[in-house]
Parts: C-alpha cells; structure tokens; sequence
C-alpha cells in the first residue's frame, strides 16, 4: 500500500498515562512531532533552530484505540501530499499491532526572514517522495 515508512518508537512512560489509566491524548501529538525528526532533517539536516525553514500550518488526529503504560509504541509516518511550498505528513500510532491514533500535519516550507512561503527544493522533494504513499486504488 505504501512506500517507504519512517519508523520511530517510543516507550510508554507512566507520567504520560493519565487518572484513566491509558496513555494522555496530548500525548501523541508530541510523539508524532517528534517522529517527524526525520522530515525535519530532510529540511535542515543539522536541525540548526537558527535557520529553520518550516512552519506548522495545522493538525488532525483522529483517535482509534486506548494506550496503555508498559508496552512501546511505533509511530509510522509517510508523506501524504507534496505540494509547491507545503506538504502533508500522515502519520499512524501502533501498540500491540493495533493501530490507535493516525493524524496529519501540514508543514510549509518557510522564509521566516521575508516571512512567507517558498517552494519546496528539487532534492528535499526527491527525499520526500521516497515515503509518498501511494494513492489507494
């Protein structure tokens, strides 16, 4: 169905559960930013802060099965769009082979200094289109 997934798991730590005893939902948002390390890297493979050249235009997560404290999580994450200066990250949470979250981030490629977008580089769109998912038929 899909190229290439980005990988990145996580273990659940027992502050991030929450009084019902399942993992908080605030929670996956910050897995699934960190997850996108390998995105960023396409980016600015430094990850230098000082030259940062995206910006978050928004998120959707949609929430599919509890998480629970002692067993690790995966977070798979493809390229769902590739657009001129934007492209959309989707990304899916599995535990135990059950998929509980999958969500998607629209990311801008960004001149902060002229503060407006710029198109997305012929080599970082090469990179991202290595983990494009592929349409559903």
């Amino acid at each position: 169905m899909t190229n290439h997934p980005m990988e990145t798991s996580f273990d659940v730590r027992f502050y991030e559960t929450d009084a019902l005893a399942h993992v908080s939902n605030t929670v996956i948002v910050g897995w699934f930013e960190a997850a996108r390390e390998p995105v960023f890297r396409m980016f600015t493979p430094s990850l230098d802060l000082k030259n940062w050249p995206l910006i978050l235009a928004s998120y959707h997560v949609d929430f599919h099965a509890q998480i629970f404290y002692g067993q690790p999580v995966t977070v798979k994450t493809y390229i769902s769009r590739i657009g001129n200066s934007s492209f959309d990250v989707f990304q899916e949470l599995w535990q135990n082979e059950d998929k509980c979250a999958s969500g998607t981030t629209t990311m801008v490629h960004f001149d902060y200094k002229n503060q407006q977008a710029c198109a997305i580089p012929e080599e970082v769109r090469s990179a991202l289109d290595v983990h494009l998912l592929e349409p559903k038929s």
